[in-house]
Order: C-alpha cells, then structure tokens, then sequence
C-alpha cells in the first residue's frame, strides 16, 4: 500500500488505526500459541513487575476490575496464570505467571517482535528509536495532570 492509498487522517486515527492493524496481525499468529492481544499484554506486566494483584492489573491495562477478572478466569483455565491469596490480605488474590508462560513467553516475544518489524519495514534503521522515543514524550505529555483533571 502507497502513501496515495492512506487517507489524510490525524495523527490520533493513524495511531489507532496502527495499534488496531497490529492487534488484529499478533491475534492471527499467536492463535497458535491461544492468546489474544488483551492476554499478551497481561502475561507481559506479569513478567516486567511480577506477580501483581488483580486491582493493580486492571489498572495498567486501563480496563475495569470485573473485565480484568473475566481476562484472569480465561488465561487460569488455559494455564497461563494463576490466582494465590495475598499473605496480608485475604481478600487481595495476586496474579502470578505459571510455568507454560515461563516457557512460551520466547515464542510469543518473537511473534510481537516480527510483526514490529514487518510495521517498521522500509522506514530508516533509527526509525524504530526515533518513533520509540517520540511517543513515550507524548505519554510523559499527555500523563501530567491538568487544571481539568482536579476538577473530576
């Protein structure tokens, strides 16, 4: 697809357009593996924090609690994660990453990794470093509070 194909969109649909393009490809080839996008970016906070409680995942994954139970209750019956107790705190259930994560989280890794790099084809070799750094910019800009947010 050309640049001539690509409507002039702003920079918010390309992004989701982008983000839905990449969702949709790692669903189709991480089938194999049963998991979808929502699980993947589960099983990765569980490895880049560690066993975290559910209320803690919901939040990074910015879904509700009972969306996030519903995602746990799937990926325990896949074998993917596990619930134990909190030791302080009973009503707490932490979310632990299970062996078959431990062992097939290589192979999921390389699927995310080569859809990257199909996105990235025929950009410049900093492309990826640049884009990489321009967003995470946008989210430090976008995260700071505004006079709007003390009002909610």
């Amino acid at each position: 697809m050309s640049d001539c194909d690509i409507p002039r969109e702003s920079l918010g649909f390309l992004m989701q357009d982008v983000t839905r393009l990449l969702r949709k490809r790692f669903e189709g080839q991480a089938a194999a593996l049963g998991l979808t996008s929502a699980q993947w970016r589960l099983l990765v906070n569980l490895m880049r924090h560690g066993p975290l409680p559910q209320a803690r995942l919901a939040e990074l994954l910015e879904i509700e609690p009972i969306s996030l139970s519903r995602l746990v209750d799937r990926m325990a019956e896949a074998g993917w994660v596990e619930r134990r107790p909190d030791p302080n705190d009973r009503r707490i259930r932490i979310v632990h990453a299970t062996d078959q994560t431990r062992a097939q989280i290589g192979a999921a890794r390389h699927i995310a990794d080569s859809i990257y790099a199909e996105a990235l084809a025929g950009l410049p070799p900093d492309a990826s470093e640049t884009m990489t750094a321009m967003l995470r910019r946008m989210i430090c800009n976008l995260s700071q509070p505004t006079e709007t947010d003390h009002d909610r």
